[in-house]
């Protein structure tokens, strides 16, 4: 069974589902059609993302459109029929993990489709969970699924954990560069495991476990969690002394060794950095462990946008003006620049905040037209274009985003008060007001 599916994935004759067609799964569905796979099926929900694939369109900003016209001209097919997951011969769970509103792990993405997908699990196929997670998922939420389907693992059916490491937007990282870490359920696991990435991607990095795999990519957000945090509060500290902390970093990554340079920002945003810190502090309290670096670090950049927006206030009141009435418009609700994702972004809120307070908001961001359907947040506003009488109408702008599409000249040029979150004025100008 073992040397059959080997055959299947070195021949690229296996079937290959992947379910969940977002910003990890989409990508992920591509890069497997371009390494050579003819059979490859994307699973989702949502039926308009299906319909947009089936029709050879993205509804990813930065995910060209000529790419998935290839790629269905290859054999790449979409689904909301999970039935077709009887023909899979490995299948790859690309499904969001996001958080409670009590900061706890949410898996019912990850259960509903176990549930879905269970009647039609089949001996001889490889199950890979890429979602992130707290170690241990795999063995307590995958593996019973498959064993209630009558089937042993390690002998009937494979599973494994291979973290995602999706950039979205970062053009140098395509997914075939970004080497994939594969731990599995036994070593027959890890070997069907590493020789499927192996076909798609340039390196495989194998680990003992499913849980070192799950760890592996909590250890890697955590460490820029923590870092960002720390940078944030040395920035409030250089602040209040009257320090430039951009020429601080600039003059501390001069060090060859033993610095790495992060910057400080708005707060954290995206689908990994402000949410998956806490799924190891969640597990770690079952094990009588307090994870107060992360918990510290997650505080901190939790209010980051507080700060921005004291920032804001106080600049508005040197001008003799309330916060309240002012009209204030955001620039970028993107949670990092040249995509369309506004997931966990910090402007988002910076928005509310705002509008608790009583400011007349806006929004420009030329990927997100239309303010997105939220679970938790909600704006009726589209993106205003940057013209010289939108900008001067304004009493201030606050720059959450730095996409490459703005006229950052005539933002400046135009604008009677600038909040800059990213730098992107290095220059002190009377206008600006570095936050």
């Amino acid at each position: 069974m073992t040397t059959g599916l080997l055959e299947k994935i070195a021949d690229k004759q296996a079937c290959i589902g992947i379910v969940g067609l977002g910003y990890v799964g989409l990508p992920l569905a591509l890069t497997t059609s371009e390494a050579g796979f003819k059979k490859v099926i994307g699973f989702d929900i949502d039926p308009d993302k299906v319909q947009q694939l089936t029709d050879k369109q993205s509804y990813i900003k930065h995910i060209d459109s000529q790419r998935i016209a290839q790629a269905t001209q290859q054999g790449l097919t979409a689904t909301c029929d999970f039935s077709r997951v009887s023909d899979i011969d490995v299948l790859v769970l690309c499904l969001p993990t996001p958080l409670t509103q009590h900061q706890e792990p949410d898996l019912h993405f990850i259960r509903d489709t176990l549930q879905a997908i269970s009647p039609y699990l089949h001996k001889g196929m490889l199950l890979s969970l890429e979602s992130t997670t707290y170690p241990g998922t795999t063995e307590e939420e995958v593996v019973p699924i498959a064993q209630q389907a009558g089937l042993k693992v390690g002998e009937d059916i494979f599973i494994v954990y291979s973290p995602e490491r999706e950039d979205p937007g970062n053009k140098q990282f395509p997914t075939r560069s970004i080497p994939k870490v594969c731990g599995g359920i036994t070593k027959t696991c890890n070997q069907l495991g590493v020789a499927f990435y192996g076909a798609i991607v340039d390196t495989v990095v194998t680990v003992s476990s499913t849980k070192a795999a799950e760890m592996t990519k909590l250890l890697e957000n955590i460490h820029r969690a923590v870092n960002i945090g720390l940078v944030n509060e040395m920035k409030m500290v250089a602040d209040k002394m009257g320090i430039n902390i951009h020429e601080v970093i600039d003059a501390a990554a001069t060090k060859p060794f033993g610095f790495t340079k992060y910057t400080p920002g708005p707060g954290l945003g995206g689908h990994c950095i402000p949410i998956d810190p806490y799924y190891l502090t969640w597990k770690a309290k079952e094990f009588n462990i307090n994870t107060r670096f992360i918990e510290l670090s997650g505080e901190i950049n939790r209010g980051m946008p507080e700060w921005v927006v004291g920032k804001l206030m106080d600049a508005l009141n040197e001008r003799g003006k309330p916060l309240k009435g002012s009209k204030i418009l955001i620039l970028g609700i993107a949670y990092k620049k040249n995509i369309d994702d506004a997931r966990e972004s910090p402007a988002i809120k910076i928005m509310e905040l705002l509008r608790d307070k009583g400011a007349d908001i806006s929004y420009s961001d030329p990927h997100i037209p239309v303010f997105p359907k939220m679970r938790d947040h909600y704006f009726d506003l589209i993106s205003r274009n940057l013209t010289p009488d939108n900008l001067s109408s304004q009493d201030a702008c606050i720059v959450c985003t730095d996409h490459e599409m703005f006229d950052w000249d005539e933002i400046k040029k135009s604008s009677p008060l600038v909040i800059d979150c990213k730098n992107t004025y290095p220059s002190e100008a009377k206008t600006v007001v570095s936050a």
